[in-house]
């Protein structure tokens, strides 16, 4: 992990076409702004890792009849 000090106002650049730069950091708060393409997705890792163990608990929930159903339905 690579990790840098930066101060309100500046940034970083990550390959050819992201900047990350601080907007403000107000008690112990760091707040950023990410300028990239619009096709590159950008999403908090606390929201994947809600997602991941939601799809997880789901899984756990359903049993091989319902999983087949489905399957059959979008044909797969």
């Amino acid at each position: 992990m690579l990790v840098l000090a930066r101060k309100t106002d500046e940034s970083i650049v990550i390959g050819d076409n992201i900047v990350v730069k601080v907007v403000s950091i107000e008690n112990g708060v760091v707040k950023l702004g990410i300028e990239a393409p619009k096709d590159i997705t950008i999403m908090r890792n606390e929201l994947i890792e809600e997602v991941k163990a939601s799809n997880q608990a789901a899984l756990k929930g359903a049993d091989k009849e319902d999983l087949a159903t489905l399957s059959q339905m979008f044909g797969h």
